[in-house]
């Protein structure tokens, strides 16, 4: 992505979302936001593109060997989850005191 625009997303990190596109699709099941790379516009959600990483034995790991870890996916391929009507959502941005805040456009709630 360019350097010289930074892109705003509608993700946080600790947000709870569903993975509505790729192999680990279902609109049903909210997960967290554990990361956002927001320089390559990517998401690590918990649980979701699993793969095995082969590791070195180290000081914190004395054993090494295969490690399954969570690897990025794109941020178009998750929604926001509103907790109200229990369905993805879309999100509005407004200004309240000179603060961004994030709503629901499904409920019209406040997203913390």
């Amino acid at each position: 992505m360019s350097n010289r625009f930074k892109p705003k997303f509608n993700i946080k990190k600790g947000d709870t979302v569903v993975v509505i596109a790729g192999d680990d699709k279902d609109l049903k099941k909210p997960r967290k936001v554990l990361e956002v790379i927001i320089d390559k516009g990517r998401v690590v959600v918990e649980g979701v593109n699993i793969v095995t990483k082969h590791t070195k034995p180290s000081a914190q790991n004395t054993k090494g060997g295969i490690v399954k870890v969570e690897a990025p996916i794109n941020i178009s391929n998750v929604m926001l989850w509103d907790a109200k009507t229990g369905a993805p959502t879309k999100v509005k941005r407004t200004r309240e005191n000179g603060k961004l805040i994030r709503i629901s456009k499904k409920s019209g709630e406040v997203i913390k």
